[in-house]
Order: structure tokens, then sequence, then C-alpha cells
């Protein structure tokens, strides 16, 4: 091992992260989920809800730094100046004994060191005053920081006053990831999402009022083939009212262990074809209107990557994409659909 990098330093991480937030320091702020009960999601299931300790977080804010500096100087002692390049990160990786946190650490100070994603599904359930403390101290420990992101409920939010978002904005929190999912009432209850489409508006406006760039994530399929049309068009309105900085697909897609597939197996719920979950989200993005929403389509699930413009100018751009793909013979959308799902097709 090299010399100096300490193979007992480790700090807590959690199981996910935004695909946007793949090259984010990654600090637990909470444990898993305090709603946990969504029927698509499986991935906090058995797992207890926690709130962390400010100096239990501010401990692994400081193990951070050390990891930080001790690949500095592990840099330097390699001839490489201080910078974090493929050299340093080979021998930060090159060795098992280090923790994955440090790992995560390395691969961070390469990417820049200014991104940092606050873990898990919740962390604005942490008090205000005690959130904008951290922020401000994960700033002081780590001055190269840029941006700090964080899952949210919209319920949280929207309980949330402007104020206090904008408190936590200026201590750091610059963009909020929020699974909208869906904004058809009926189905929010089907999946018991807990939220209503009042509470993902109120959360939502919320957020942007406060100046805190915001992403909401919509799930193409949700719907089955019973909502398909209504789960499209009043997502689109509860987008409309919110105007959101990021609208993000992320097509459903159903696990054995996931309380969905037991309603799949009942016959309660049917998942729609590829084909009839390209034309819900051709639906979905006809109604959108009146906002400057950035549409994004950045996950492995979604079919058509190309699916993703500016909002209002790239609209029609987008609706060509899809009806491009609608036009092909089934045949040919078969081998595109198989194309992509085993990677070989990308577009």
């Amino acid at each position: 091992m090299p010399p100096s990098l300490d193979p007992n330093l480790s700090f807590e991480q959690g199981p996910i992260r935004p695909p946007s937030e793949a090259r984010s320091l990654l600090l637990r702020f909470t444990r898993n989920c305090p709603w946990n009960k969504c029927k698509f999601c499986p991935v906090y299931k058995r797992r207890q809800f926690s709130r962390r300790g400010l100096e239990e977080i501010k401990a692994d804010i400081d193990a951070a730094a050390a990891m930080r500096d001790q690949i500095i100087a592990l840099s330097w002692r390699m001839g490489r100046g201080g910078r974090v390049d493929d050299a340093v990160v080979q021998a930060v990786f090159g060795h098992p004994g280090l923790s994955d946190s440090f790992r995560n650490v390395a691969a961070w100070l390469y990417y820049g060191g200014t991104q940092v994603f606050l873990q898990d599904g919740n962390s604005l359930l942490v008090k205000t005053a005690d959130l904008a403390d951290i922020l401000e101290y994960l700033k002081g420990r780590f001055p190269s920081i840029r941006r700090i992101t964080s899952y949210a409920r919209a319920r949280t939010v929207s309980r949330k006053s402007v104020e206090e978002l904008k408190e936590l904005h200026r201590a750091g929190l610059s963009r909020i990831h929020i699974g909208m999912e869906t904004g058809y009432g009926p189905l929010l209850e089907f999946m018991k999402k807990g939220v209503t489409p009042e509470e993902q508006v109120r959360g939502g406006r919320n957020v942007v009022e406060s100046g805190i760039s915001l992403s909401e994530y919509v799930m193409p399929g949700l719907g089955g083939v019973r909502w398909w049309r209504e789960h499209a068009v009043e997502t689109a309105r509860v987008l409309n009212r919110i105007d959101p900085d990021y609208i993000r697909l992320r097509t459903l897609y159903i696990r054995r262990d996931m309380p969905l597939f037991q309603k799949v197996q009942s016959g309660e719920f049917a998942r729609p074809s590829d084909d009839e979950i390209v034309a819900e989200i051709r639906l979905f993005l006809q109604t959108l209107d009146g906002i400057r929403s950035r549409v994004v389509s950045d996950h492995i699930l979604n079919l058509l990557e190309e699916v993703q413009g500016k909002l209002p100018e790239e609209k029609e751009m987008m609706l060509a994409v899809i009806d491009r793909y609608l036009s092909w013979p089934p045949e040919e959308r078969l081998r595109f659909r198989v194309g992509r799902r085993l990677g070989y097709l990308r577009n």
C-alpha cells in the first residue's frame, strides 16, 4: 500500500444516487427512506429509517477531508504535483485494503472535487438550522465545492417555508431531486406515494421560488395499461404548474422484490409494452405547456435516449424523434429494442 494512506479511514455511504451525481462525493445525512411504502421501489424495503446526528455527520466530513489530504500528499510523492490524475487514482484503487468511501473521494477529486450529493432518500427532514449548519461546515472543510444536491420528498418541501429553503440555498444547497413519478391522484394512491398532486405543486413551487434548482423525476409506464393516458396528462399538468429546471424520465422496471410485482401476478397491474410507453411519453410531452424546463433522458431503462431537450424550443424535435420511431415497421422497432436493451444501439 502507498505510505500514509490509512486503511482505517472510512465514512458511511448509502446505496443509491441519481445518475447525474455519478461524479459527486456521497455523504450520508439520513439512513434509508422515511416513507418506504412505494410499490415500485425496492431500495429501502426492510430497512429502518433513522436520522444521523450532527456530530456523526461532521465526523464523516472530517474523515473525507483526511482522505483528500492523504491522496493529495500521495500525488506529490508520486511526482504528480498535487493533481489527482489517472496514476494517482490507480494507486488508490489498486489497494483493496482501502474503503469504498476512500475510493469515492479519489474519484471525486479526479473529476474536480466540486459536487456533493447528500444521501439517503430525504435529507430535507433534517431541521433547517441543523442542515444549514452542516452545509456551512462541509463548505468550510472543502472550499472547492460548487454544487450540493439532495433527494427530498414533495410532501417534506411542501411543509418547508420558502424562507427556510432560501436559508438552505444560502448555506450551499444547490439542487433538490424529487421523485414525482406521477401527478395523477388515483395512481399516487394506488402506488402508495403518500403525497397528493397539490402537495407536489406546493412543494415544487417552494423549491423554485427559493432559488434552488429543481429536478422532478417522472416514471413512464407507471400508469400501466389502465391509467397510461391519465398518468401522462395529469403528470404534465402538475409540472406545468411547477415549471422545474429539469424533468427527468425514468421508465418503470418491475423486479420481483418490488411490492408492485405482486400486483402484476394478481392481474391488478399490467405493464405497457415499450411501444405503448413511447406513445405515452409523446402524449406527456404534448401536454407540457408554458414552462421552460429541460427534459432529460439519462437512464439506461429509457428506450429513446434522444428524447431530451429544452422547452419550449426543442419540443417539436423531441416529438419528431418519437414519431420517427413509431413510423418504423414492427420488425424494425423490434430490432432496435433488442439492440438497445443489449447495449449494441444507443440511437
